[in-house]
C-alpha cells in the first residue's frame, strides 16, 4: 500500500451503517485490514443518522435493506441541506443488491459509490481512496443534491490500445 494511502486510512473516521451484526464485523475487519483505525458502527438507519450528526465521519458505508430507516431513506435525509447538518458526507452503498435499477436509484439519491457484497478489501480501499482523494464536487441541480454526476466518456479504445495493455484478442 502506498505510504500516503496508508496515512489517509489511519486518519479517517468511517461509519458503518448495517443491521446485520456479522456483516458489520466483517466490514470492520476489512477496514482494519486496510489500515482504518477509527470505525464507528450503527445497527440501523436512524442510529446512523444520529451518528453522522454526532461524529461527522469522513465516509459512510451504508447498507440498502434495513428495518425502519433503510438506505434510500437515509440518503434522502442526509442529502437534504436545508434540514440535515452534514449533507455533503461521502457515502458508499455497500449492499447485496446488484440490480441496475438499484444502482441507478442510489446514484439518483446522491451515493458516491456502489459496491456489491461480498466485497474485497482491495475494492473497498479503491472506492474509499477515490471518494476521499479525488472528490467530486457536491452540486444541487433541481431536486438532486449530491456528488456531481460522472461524465460519460467518449473514449473508445482501438485494437492497438487494447493490444498495449494485453486485452486484444
Amino acid at each position: 500500500m502506498d505510504k500516503n494511502v496508508g496515512l489517509l486510512m489511519q486518519r479517517i473516521k468511517v461509519l458503518v451503517v448495517e443491521d446485520e451484526p456479522y456483516t458489520r464485523k466483517v466490514i470492520r475487519t476489512l477496514l482494519t485490514g486496510i489500515g482504518v483505525k477509527h470505525v464507528l458502527e450503527a445497527s440501523e438507519g436512524a442510529e446512523g443518522l444520529a451518528a453522522v450528526r454526532a461524529n461527522v465521519p469522513d465516509i459512510v458505508l451504508l447498507d440498502w435493506d434495513m428495518p425502519n430507516v433503510d438506505g434510500a431513506e437515509f440518503m434522502r435525509t442526509v442529502r437534504s441541506p436545508a434540514t440535515f447538518p452534514h449533507p455533503d458526507v461521502p457515502v458508499i452503498m455497500l449492499t447485496a443488491h446488484s440490480e441496475k435499477s438499484r444502482v441507478v436509484q442510489a446514484v439518483q439519491l446522491g451515493v458516491h459509490e456502489y459496491l456489491v457484497k461480498p466485497v474485497s478489501s482491495q475494492a473497498l480501499l479503491a472506492r474509499i481512496v477515490v471518494v476521499l482523494a479525488k472528490p467530486r464536487p457536491i452540486v444541487q441541480v433541481g431536486t438532486y443534491y449530491g456528488p456531481e454526476p460522472r461524465k460519460i466518456s467518449s473514449y473508445k479504445p482501438n485494437d492497438a490500445s487494447l493490444e498495449r495493455i494485453g486485452l486484444a484478442s
